[in-house]
């Protein structure tokens, strides 16, 4: 009998155990940070569909995305998607396309993560030779493959609010596994 009790026990311990796990793995994933898979080709050359990447949800809590930052939110026309991009112009930023280039505050961004020859076209938002400034509390985003990429270009700035977090690892494909950087600007 003795026998039985200790075996019921060490069964309700280790059940405890893995509830207690499960809980703070919940917990990290709902308010800390979650996985993310790449879906679709908006991002390549830098990311690819299938890939996977971890996305910090505490940051932006904290303080306000930064240039270049790679930005998980839902997307402006349907919340049930997440789209992925690149932040390039901030709240109070003039944003400009023109010359198969995008200039914030009149500066060409210099952008060499994207492929070579790209072409850049304008949007229903940003049209080429318009200027829009990017409103307080949102952020002008752009995915890295500009003729296949539905972007700011296309539904105008993404509010912070939209924001899930800011992509900081990719851990799938394992030989691509790495701390995801941010590049620095001459802006």
């Amino acid at each position: 009998m003795r026998l039985i009790k200790g075996a019921i026990v060490a069964i309700f311990d280790f059940l405890q155990g893995i509830v207690v796990v499960l809980a703070i793995m919940v917990m990290i994933y709902l308010f800390i940070m979650s996985p993310q898979e790449i879906n679709g080709a908006s991002m390549e050359p830098n990311f690819h569909n299938g890939e996977y990447i971890l996305t910090n949800k505490i940051e932006y809590k904290l303080k306000d995305p930064a240039r270049g930052d790679i930005v998980v939110f839902k997307s402006p026309r349907n919340k049930e998607i997440d789209y992925i991009k690149r932040v390039i112009g901030l709240p109070g930023d003039t944003v400009s396309l023109h010359d198969n280039a995008l200039y914030v505050n009149s500066e060409k961004v210099e952008e060499p993560y994207l492929a070579t020859g790209i072409v850049i076209f304008g949007g229903s938002y940003l049209r080429e030779g318009e200027e829009i400034t990017v409103p307080e509390g949102m952020y002008f985003v752009a995915g890295d493959n500009r003729p296949h990429s539905s972007d700011s270009r296309e539904f105008g700035p993404v509010p912070k609010e939209d924001f899930i977090g800011k992509a900081f690892l990719r851990y799938w494909p394992f030989s691509e596994f790495g701390v995801i950087p941010r590049p620095a600007y001459n802006l």
